[in-house]
């Protein structure tokens, strides 16, 4: 798996035993700042870049690139009612731009890179997930994502895409049709596990109806 490289910018600072100018002190405030908000919501990123895209890679590249744009926009970033909600923002229509462009065009395999092949049924199942969001068109995709794999609400997904809750429900409603449709075969005879998923597919994804 690839490592994502926080931007810390360093040139121009004094060495350790110089006194610091309030301006450098200030500068080292908004750094660590910046680094614990990475730290605390990559993992999150991460895991939305790859099930928006079906690719790790991918996924990271993309990633990188909204948080160079959030270091460089970080004085006014940091002052954000929610950093989480702000870059997830940033994040979604950064994806969504991206396959506009054509980059999901490229033929990508469907096991998860440098990891070895799943032999597990949950395992082949979660890759058919993965696999058919791919086929569900960009806008229905990222409010899938938003709605069930992050358990967004109506409201707190439409302020990440920029839209009404009115489009958020009806994009939902398409987007689930298209995916039960695209998982029906993988789902036959497949159990319940104890944790409330088929095989590792979220129960909401499959049963949630389209009015909430």
């Amino acid at each position: 798996m690839r490592t994502i490289t926080v931007l810390l910018v360093a040139g121009g600072r004094t060495g350790p035993t110089m006194p610091l100018s309030p301006r450098s002190v200030e500068r080292s405030a908004a750094d660590a700042e910046y680094t614990e908000c990475v730290r605390v919501g990559l993992a999150q990123w991460r895991r939305t870049a790859y099930l928006m895209c079906g690719d790790w890679h991918q996924g990271d590249d993309i990633v990188q690139r909204v948080l160079t744009e959030l270091y460089r926009n970080w004085p006014r970033a940091r002052r954000a009612d929610s950093l989480n909600a702000l870059v997830r923002t940033m994040l979604m229509r950064r994806l969504i731009d991206e396959r506009r462009r054509g980059w999901a065009r490229v033929l990508i395999t469907d096991l998860l890179p440098e990891r070895p092949a799943p032999t597990a049924p949950d395992a082949t199942v979660r890759l058919d997930l993965v696999t058919a969001l791919r086929q569900v068109a960009p806008r229905q995709r990222a409010v899938l994502v938003l709605r069930f794999f992050q358990d967004l609400s109506v409201e707190e997904t439409a302020q990440a895409l920029g839209c009404a809750p009115g489009t958020v429900k009806s994009q939902t409603a398409k987007g689930l049709a298209t995916l039960r449709g695209l998982l029906a075969p993988a789902r036959n005879g497949v159990p319940t596990t104890q944790t409330g998923t088929a095989s590792g597919v979220p129960t909401n994804v499959l049963a949630h109806g389209s009015s909430s």
